[in-house]
């Protein structure tokens, strides 16, 4: 079954009834509060488009709070046929005309991020306005602490990486892997864009915060790794990140990313962001390029040696940065074959792919209330491009792959366990 919004007890019905409206009365006040800035940028005509844009968005959440029939997109961009064959798909569903409560919450939830960039594309002047960007900013320089200590100790342990011997490195992947994977906790979309930076050092709670991994697939992902090296020492070993949040959780990406080149674990990095704003604080190629240069720019010696670096690594192509807008569309992956075989194509092409967060764990997933025992290799329902891995800290009612009664043992003791990012899983499916 999928993740429906209209029981009222639901995760999927407090977060279209609470916090979407939330999030939407946010963007309204973005452009309020920089009609100046869009009046000195484009003139009378940026402060007219902002109005509509406004008066769009408001239509936007009334539609959402009267439970109103889901409508076509009408912005001719290149993925505007694909959103309305897909409402199409929902209309000719058995349970009724889709409406905000009455259609599964992925696709609502996606359908209004994409509704809020039609609002701005429709206005020209202010097509490319990111009203998630300052939330973003704000997240990143509020980490500004923990990513010095990160940057710090990712240049101290790249001094004598070359001496580590198997054990060693293993350790040290090992945390940086669980760094990027705490770093997921840090979600504008789920505090409504309220301030959830990462302000304690990220390296310190690592051990307590073991106990919270569910599912702990590191030693299979380090085989992988290690037994791709010993086989290809000579050719190219490429993972690919699809990123989830900007801000400190991008940083831990890179970080992480860093080390598996320094390390040679990985000869090439390909990380996959979104192409146009969406889920609040998810990773833009604006703000993949902001974020670098940031870190280059840094104050701080060690920060900005890994800005360096990590621009290098753009520049000669050991790092590679894409987008498509099949991950801002409402599919579960299962389809991205047949929707978007490019992007199929080229995930085949990597020897790891590791997915973060949760959005990409409900489309891995299909965003179905699967029981928790189900294998995850079920569940990705023949979705197989290459050896995949979910970083994922739980912010929504779906879990696959656990142990015969742990999930209800979870249920007993903390009955809101899959949505507080208390927990995580590190998951991983072979391919074969």
């Amino acid at each position: 079954m999928l993740g429906g919004s209209t029981n009222e007890l639901s995760f999927a019905y407090n977060t279209i009834k609470d916090r979407l409206p939330e999030i939407l009365t946010r963007v309204i006040d973005t452009l309020h509060r920089h009609r100046n800035e869009l009046f000195e940028e484009h003139g009378e005509k940026g402060v007219e488009a902002a109005k509509k844009a406004i008066a769009c968005l408001s239509k936007l959440r009334n539609e959402l709070q009267t439970d109103k029939l889901l409508i076509a997109l009408n912005d001719n961009l290149p993925d505007t046929a694909l959103w309305n064959q897909y409402l199409e798909y929902q209309q000719n569903l058995s349970y009724g005309p889709p409406s905000w409560f009455k259609s599964p919450w992925l696709y609502v939830e996606c359908y209004m991020y994409r509704r809020i960039h039609e609002a701005l594309v429709l206005n020209p002047p202010i097509k490319d306005f990111d009203v998630f960007h300052e939330e973003k900013v704000h997240g990143f320089l509020e980490s500004q602490q923990a990513i010095i200590v990160l940057t710090t100790y990712l240049q101290e342990r790249l001094k004598n990486i070359s001496d580590l011997d198997e054990k060693l490195l293993q350790e040290e992947f090992f945390k940086l892997l669980q760094v990027s994977l705490w770093g997921n906790k840090c979600d504008l979309s789920i505090s409504g864009g309220k301030d959830n930076s990462q302000k304690s050092d990220p390296l310190q709670s690592l051990e307590e915060f073991k106990s919270f991994i569910l599912v702990d697939h590191m030693e299979k992902i380090w085989s992988l790794l290690t037994n791709e090296k010993k086989i290809n020492s000579k050719t190219t070993t490429r993972i690919d990140i699809v990123l989830d949040n900007a801000g400190f959780e991008v940083v831990a990406d890179f970080v992480l990313a860093d080390f598996l080149i320094s390390s040679k674990l990985a000869t090439e990095i390909h990380f996959h962001g979104k192409s146009i704003p969406w889920y609040v604080s998810d990773t833009t190629v604006r703000d993949f390029n902001w974020v670098i240069k940031q870190v280059l720019s840094a104050n701080h010696k060690w920060m900005s040696k890994c800005g360096m670096s990590w621009e290098g690594k753009m520049k000669n192509g050991t790092w590679v940065y894409h987008d498509h807008f099949f991950w801002t569309l409402p599919h579960e992956f299962s389809r991205m074959a047949q929707v978007a075989p490019d992007l199929y194509a080229e995930l085949q092409k990597s020897n790891l792919i590791l997915f973060k967060g949760d959005l990409n764990y409900r489309k891995l997933t299909g965003d179905r209330k699967w029981d928790f025992t189900v294998p995850f290799h079920q569940a990705l329902n023949s979705f197989h491009p290459a050896p995949l891995c979910s970083l994922r800290t739980l912010k929504s009612d779906v879990q696959v792959g656990l142990k015969p009664g742990q999930g209800e043992k979870l249920m007993t003791t903390e009955p809101e366990w899959m949505i507080i990012g208390k927990y995580s899983i590190v998951q991983f499916d072979a391919a074969s």
